[in-house]
């Protein structure tokens, strides 16, 4: 299942090159500007430090309480999917950044404020930094390991990390191709990673 939500998502993110213009400016337009507000508050969800910062505490206390209480299965499920989230979020930033630096993209406020867009193929700096999205690659990788640890309410998390990755795109903050690409990432490296490295986090519908 997880394979073809992936391949959905790249094809959307080829799909999406024939209006991310059009939908940037209708974002921009059509928002209210409370509606723009209360978006904001959420999509920070996505952002990679969170998790980052989660997963390592997660690490330490549940290593910590192992060496107390011994290998009780919670702390040792707790210590394997911060664990695989981490490797997760190492490949899928590996892929990101790689195609980042190749691609070299605008982001939507140049577009907005300039009417400036495009891409420069292997000219990376902070303002070409837009393909793919970094804030979807991490929230997919986030819900592809609660996929593992939580199978029965894999639909939430799915769309959860889907909403919060279309904020980008909501906020002018990334094209829609931006987050359909950079979940698409999340997704698909996530679940190779769990495969392979953690058997244990993986469910038969992977």
């Amino acid at each position: 299942m997880l394979l073809w939500a992936g391949l959905l998502l790249l094809a959307l993110g080829f799909a999406a090159f024939a209006v991310d213009r059009r939908a940037t400016h209708l974002f921009h337009d059509r928002i209210s500007s409370r509606l723009f507000h209360h978006i904001r508050m959420t999509t920070d969800y996505a952002k990679g430090a969170r998790w980052l910062i989660l997963s390592i505490t997660l690490i330490a206390l549940s290593w910590c309480a192992r060496k107390i209480w011994g290998d009780i299965s919670l702390l040792v499920r707790v210590f394997r999917a911060s664990l695989g989230f981490l490797a997760c979020l190492a490949v899928a930033s590996g892929v990101l950044h790689s195609i980042k630096l190749v691609v070299g993209r605008r982001r939507p406020r140049d577009e907005i404020e300039h009417q400036i867009y495009g891409f420069r193929l292997f000219h990376y700096d902070w303002q070409h930094d837009s393909f793919p999205s970094g804030h979807a690659m991490t929230i997919f990788c986030v819900a592809v390991v609660l996929c593992g640890v939580f199978p029965t309410m894999a639909p939430l998390w799915l769309v959860l990390a889907l909403y919060l990755a279309l904020t980008r795109a909501v906020l002018n903050a990334h094209y829609l191709s931006d987050v359909f690409f950079g979940a698409a990432i999340g997704l698909l490296a996530s679940r190779e990673t769990i495969l392979f490295l953690f058997p244990d986090l993986s469910q038969p519908w992977f």
